[in-house]
């Protein structure tokens, strides 16, 4: 008999804790996927659109947008980690690196830190810490996540469940702060009068505008970022799903709602962290999302009095002007028209 030389990746019960994994495909980045970058999501952030304006700030060049690298980075992990994955469920630890500028090779370890299994037999949830550097080995961003993958048996029997535990929120003293000279910084240019010290916790800023996701948009960022987990871009495997249709690639919401972000956080110059995270329901082509967030704390950075980091909250959903901040309700339930809840750092001058 002849061996199929396909894969058909990992199941739950192919994974072991502490396995390591180096993913295949390291990717190179150019000025064509910022551009695409742009074209799918509609990003406006000055750092990420104009040379000029990063040169000012003692860049080299425009950096490639934070979650650029966010799509990238995991899209590597999939073929390894979640391919089989009903669903991804969360996010902890996320830390952004040193800044990737186009010509920046991307390549991607992952370790496996927690399993357990779902009391169906059908599935069980894996924890995975997947760390992104380029060409010179530097870090670019190191995270936890964690995803429901299908079992290939529910017969198998697995060992007991290892639950690791995530800090609940990165400190501020573990952000990267790039080497900026924010003397150069230009309100005008980047959108927005509006600095560290205007924000306060508690304040809630609502978005205002929506951007409706076609099917040809996340299938397009799907391929793009090499994602290769089936509930996304196999239409006829969709159809058997719980849902019945192909569900959109949730950092294509994150992105959306980054985007969305601009009017009210424009001078968030830097995704610095993500602390926290859900896809606290499904998205699919023809949903329209908006988004809204609320300021969760602000920290002084070590040694820096030009750079502060804001704690944000962004809740996005579907179909669902956010002028009333849905979110969660007095019973601990989310709002149903809630799609993505994200607790992150951003980076933004200060006066």
């Amino acid at each position: 008999m002849t061996k199929s030389k396909t894969e058909t990746g990992n199941f739950f019960e192919d994974f072991t804790v502490g396995q390591e994994i180096r993913h295949a495909t390291p990717r190179t980045l150019t000025e064509a996927d910022a551009a695409l970058n742009i074209a799918l999501y509609g990003s406006r952030f000055a750092i990420n659109s104009s040379d000029v304006f990063a040169r000012a700030l003692g860049l080299p060049r425009a950096p490639l947008d934070d979650l650029l690298v966010f799509h990238v980075v995991i899209g590597k992990t999939v073929s390894d980690i979640s391919v089989n994955a009903v669903a991804n469920l969360g996010y902890a630890e996320f830390r952004w690196g040193v800044p990737v500028f186009p010509g920046d090779t991307l390549s991607v370890t992952s370790t496996v830190l927690g399993l357990r299994e779902n009391s169906n037999k059908a599935s069980g949830v894996v924890w995975v810490r997947s760390v992104g550097t380029n060409q010179r080995a530097e870090m670019v961003l190191d995270y936890v996540r964690w995803v429901m993958v299908h079992k290939r048996d529910s017969a198998v029997e697995v060992g007991a469940p290892v639950v690791p535990k995530t800090a609940p929120a990165v400190a501020p003293s573990d952000l990267v702060v790039p080497d900026l000279a924010m003397m150069g910084y230009d309100d005008e240019a980047a959108g927005s009068p509006y600095r560290w010290d205007d924000y306060e916790p508690g304040e809630r800023i609502d978005h205002v505008s929506g951007i409706t996701v076609e099917d040809s948009d996340h299938m397009f960022s799907t391929r793009l970022y090499q994602n290769t987990a089936r509930v996304h871009f196999d239409a006829h495997a969709g159809k058997s799903t719980r849902f019945g249709r192909r569900l959109a690639y949730g950092g294509h919401v994150i992105s959306l709602a980054r985007a969305l972000s601009f009017n009210g956080l424009a001078n968030g110059f830097r995704v610095a962290a993500i602390n926290g995270g859900s896809h606290v329901g499904p998205t699919f082509g023809g949903d329209t999302i908006y988004a809204w967030s609320e300021v969760l704390e602000k920290a002084p950075l070590p040694d820096r009095s030009d750079i502060g980091a804001l704690r944000v909250r962004t809740i996005a959903a579907k179909d669902c002007p956010c002028a009333d901040f849905p979110g969660k309700g007095a019973d601990g339930k989310y709002h149903p028209a809630v799609v993505l809840d994200l607790d992150y750092w951003l980076l933004m001058p200060c006066r």
